[in-house]
């Protein structure tokens, strides 16, 4: 049940004929799970907390660095030198304090993957190495839960839903490969916009909401792709591999 001061909070949500209370009640009951606390995981905790769902469990082994601020506008200079998960926590219970959280300061591996996020309904992967996000994965695919991923570098963005355990559906593995070290961007190097972090992040958490509510068209199977240097959006399918070793039957 939604309290009198939820209903006024969440009014301009629930007022959307495609939303209404019944997907309200469907993000209190939710439990997210954010896997990095950083460039997409800042923007995306911040509007999922404001949003309502009921409970983000965010997941970080780093601590904030003088560097992250310019993209992570839920930490301050007065943060720097604290773990980002917790810190994240705390600014979401000031965001929302009917959302409960939950800060995990921890590296996650393929050995505790599974541990970590197995009660969550979604998971949102915005972490920055090949080898947690295709932990994460592995573990989405034998949870059975949704996983949406964003990734950013330089000025572009994407983001993209997978539900690999069906048998007609990708996992993320499906589109890179199951490889843990293979070359990928690395932000100190090739540099990131800073705008383009809250963009896509935010993104992330807008298809997060749908995904857990069910209005409009799912993006389960599909990866949208920004280019903002020229101001390019694209939208397309990714196919499942039948010899992916993550998701084949």
């Amino acid at each position: 049940m939604l309290s009198d001061a939820e209903l006024d909070r969440y009014a301009r949500q629930i007022v959307l004929p495609q939303f209404g209370g019944a997907g309200q009640a469907k993000l209190k009951a939710a439990h997210v799970a954010v896997i990095g606390a950083g460039g997409i995981g800042c923007p995306a905790i911040t509007y999922l907390a404001a949003a309502g769902v009921g409970r983000l469990t965010i997941v970080d082994h780093d601590h904030v660095e003088l560097s992250n601020l310019h993209r992570q506008p839920l930490f301050t200079d007065a943060d720097i030198g604290k773990p980002k998960a917790t810190v994240a926590a705390d600014a979401a219970r000031r965001i929302n304090p009917h959302v409960e959280t939950v800060a995990v300061v921890e590296r996650l591996d393929g050995g505790n993957a599974e541990t970590l996020l197995t009660d969550a309904s979604l998971i949102l992967d915005g972490c920055d190495n090949f080898a947690t996000r295709l932990a994460v994965n592995a573990a989405a695919v034998a949870l059975r839960i949704p996983l949406l991923s964003a990734a950013i570098g330089a000025f572009e963005g994407q983001v993209a839903l997978y539900e690999g355990w069906r048998t007609d559906a990708p996992c993320y593995a499906c589109l890179v490969g199951a490889d843990p070290n293979q070359e990928g961007i690395n932000c100190a190097e090739t540099g990131v916009m800073g705008a383009l972090a809250g963009m896509v992040g935010t993104m992330a958490a807008l298809e997060a909401v749908r995904a857990l509510t069910g209005w409009g068209t799912p993006l389960a199977g599909r990866l949208v792709i920004v280019d903002m240097l020229e101001r390019r959006w694209r939208e397309v399918g990714v196919a499942k591999d039948s010899a992916c070793p993550t998701c084949r039957a």
